[in-house]
């Protein structure tokens, strides 16, 4: 199914789908300035292909979504909450399963206390709490921190904006050995050449809002996925993440970083697809 451009929250969002729309529901939230296509095309065919209807789409200041001045965003962190629940509306989906990795892990957490009746279950990717934990976390580990604190970019060049991305990736990757610069490298230029201003991302680092007390008060269905490598949440995020919230399954990928690595595709896939399982009804 080709792009399309939808509004929502009275903002156009783009948004594309893969699958049969009969099917149960599942709809992908992203990651701080990663359009849809950090969602790769053939990790979503791989879920259509298990019996799902897949959607991702670009948060705003991504891809072919609405875009706003570079260091002046018109929205904050709860706008993005409630354009997951617009994208679903524009779809006219009732509820769907939930999957978000990194932000879009923190989003899918805010969603589901927000509007517990859009979702059908939880699968939280590399990701943290969506607010206070009383829970000791482990901190950035000190390579990313050092490449995030000196790392240098022209977002006016697109050249520059592509090689920051690609160190970025390979940062997140946490091992550098088994990193696909190639494959980095195209889905950077895709995204930047995609997007009506990649500049725009910045924006994503200035939200407000977009916080919540509540997280461990969660009882949807909720299935954690973490690399054991991960350099911006370490492994202790997603455990007490699956200790905190009730019933919650855990999975680890081995020597994965915070990335959708396509060696773990499969293990990644078949867990979904196992957690989602029972249609479209809780």
């Amino acid at each position: 199914m080709a792009e399309r451009i939808v509004e929502a929250n009275g903002v156009e969002l783009c948004t594309e789908a893969f699958g049969d729309p009969a099917d149960p529901p599942v709809l992908l939230l992203m990651g701080v300035g990663a359009s849809m296509l950090w969602w790769p095309d053939e990790f979503c065919r791989m879920l259509a292909g298990g019996g799902r209807f897949v959607i991702r789409y670009d948060h705003r200041d991504t891809g072919q979504s609405v875009a706003y001045e570079p260091g002046n965003p018109g929205y904050t962190g709860d706008d993005l909450v409630a354009d997951a629940a617009g994208i679903l509306d524009a779809h006219g989906i009732p509820a769907a399963h939930v999957v978000g990795l990194s932000m879009g892990g923190a989003l899918a957490q805010l969603l589901a206390l927000d509007h517990p009746d859009r979702i059908l279950s939880l699968v939280l990717m590399s990701t943290t709490f969506a607010g206070p934990s009383e829970r000791e976390l482990p901190p950035v580990t000190e390579e990313y921190a050092s490449f995030s604190a000196t790392a240098e970019v022209d977002w006016s060049d697109p050249e520059s904006v592509i090689a920051y991305v690609v160190e970025d990736s390979r940062a997140l990757a946490g091992n550098k050995a088994e990193f696909d610069e190639a494959g980095a490298h195209a889905r950077a230029t895709r995204d930047v050449e995609r997007a009506r201003n990649f500049a725009s991302v910045q924006n994503h680092g200035l939200l407000s809002g977009g916080e919540r007390d509540q997280v461990p008060s969660l009882v949807i269905p909720t299935l954690v996925i973490h690399g054991s490598a991960d350099p911006l949440f370490p492994l202790g995020h997603g455990k007490a993440l699956a200790d905190e919230i009730s019933g919650a399954t855990l999975v680890v990928l081995e020597g994965a970083g915070h990335e959708l690595r396509q060696a773990d595709w499969d293990t990644i896939v078949r867990a979904i697809l196992g957690h989602t399982e029972g249609g479209n009804e809780r």
